[in-house]
């Protein structure tokens, strides 16, 4: 996890630090992604899930009170 430098919590003005929220889907980790659009039923997968409009979603943890800020976008994919 990185520490995202000038980037101050909303709530108590303390550090925000990078990471991510993990998938355990199927015995494997994921990072969780955000997908446009209303979500659409699957028989076989319980939700129909899109490849094409979804973003990988980073989450920033206040180091001192521990308040979480998401965003979505193409930059915060697995390396």
């Amino acid at each position: 996890m990185t520490e995202v430098p000038n980037v101050a919590c909303p709530k108590c003005q303390g550090l925000m630090v990078q990471g991510f929220v993990a998938d355990f889907t199927h015995m494997a980790v994921a990072v969780e992604s955000w997908v446009e659009g209303p979500p659409q039923k699957s028989f076989w997968m319980g939700t129909k899930v899109p490849t094409q409009n979804r973003l990988p979603i980073a989450t920033f943890r206040c180091s001192l009170c521990g308040f979480l800020e998401s965003y979505a976008d193409k930059d915060f994919a697995a390396q």
